[in-house]
């Protein structure tokens, strides 16, 4: 399953005073990361990408074409989004769960096909869980789930795909897991995380948004600095090379109780 890629640029981004003027670029094959504290409005930009909010004003152009003038279907057969959280509880096997991301390239009253169910296990084997394909989805961990989201992803063949906090609830290893995943995929991501370490790690360039507006950007090593997390985080924080990887680890420094005097005597 060979991935396709496309470039992602908005263009003064907007919505209803949670996002403004937001320009962004995502280049074909590259992975990007929105960062910030909680509120800064990168849910709100990934929406207004993939649809589920309509912007106030800007655009969001893939490879030079409008998003909102794409009907849900069209959207569909180039983006792709892994949420949160899916919502899905009841009793589908994971490998009907997958075979939904054909939907936008058939007919509404179209079953699943062998073909279908081909490009679900090839998925489900790139994600690396085809042993779970029989398996009700409700019965996966959550770092299991997180794959079979991303597999189900892959089998609408994106262009883009956009992930808002894929690790959340996750475990460190499914962490590590997920993320790994997602940067060998060769699809052009866009994903928002907080973990600034991970972030770094798995990111080839960063934004930084604080109150709904993008504040800095560029590869994490440019980005992530003292003086950047003092301002939008409101933290003390050392940044240095990881000793293994080279890229920038966030050492965050304890502040004292409030009202407690830390001096020597």
């Amino acid at each position: 399953m060979t991935p396709r890629t496309a470039e992602l640029r908005t263009e003064s981004l907007s919505y209803a005073g949670r996002l403004y003027e937001a320009d962004l670029v995502a280049r074909p094959g590259e992975t990007v990361g929105l960062v910030g504290p909680n509120g800064s409005g990168k849910t709100t930009l990934l929406r207004c990408v993939y649809g589920t909010l309509a912007a106030t004003s800007g655009r969001a152009l893939l490879d030079g074409d409008d998003l909102r003038t794409l009907g849900p279907r069209a959207r569909a057969r180039r983006v792709a989004t892994v949420p949160q959280e899916s919502g899905l509880e009841f009793e589908l096997t994971v490998r009907e769960l997958v075979a939904l991301g054909r939907s936008p390239h058939k007919r509404f009253w179209e079953g699943d096909t062998e073909r279908d169910r081909e490009r679900a296990d090839a998925a489900l084997d790139r994600v690396g869980i085809l042993d779970l394909a029989d398996r009700p989805y409700p019965a996966l961990s959550g770092g299991e789930r997180q794959r079979a989201l991303v597999a189900r992803a892959l089998v609408q063949d994106p262009a883009l795909l956009v992930l808002d906090e894929p690790t959340n609830h996750l475990d460190i290893r499914y962490q590590l897991e997920v993320l790994s995943l997602v940067r060998d995929l060769g699809t052009t991501n866009l994903l928002a995380l907080h973990d600034l370490t991970l972030a770094a790690a798995y990111c080839d360039r960063l934004y930084v948004l604080d109150r709904g507006r993008i504040v800095a950007e560029g590869p994490p090593a440019e980005v992530l600095t003292p003086a950047l997390l003092a301002a939008v985080y409101g933290v003390e924080a050392e940044v240095i090379p990881h000793p293994a990887t080279g890229t920038p680890l966030v050492v965050y420094l304890p502040r004292p109780p409030v009202g407690q005097n830390l001096s020597v005597m």
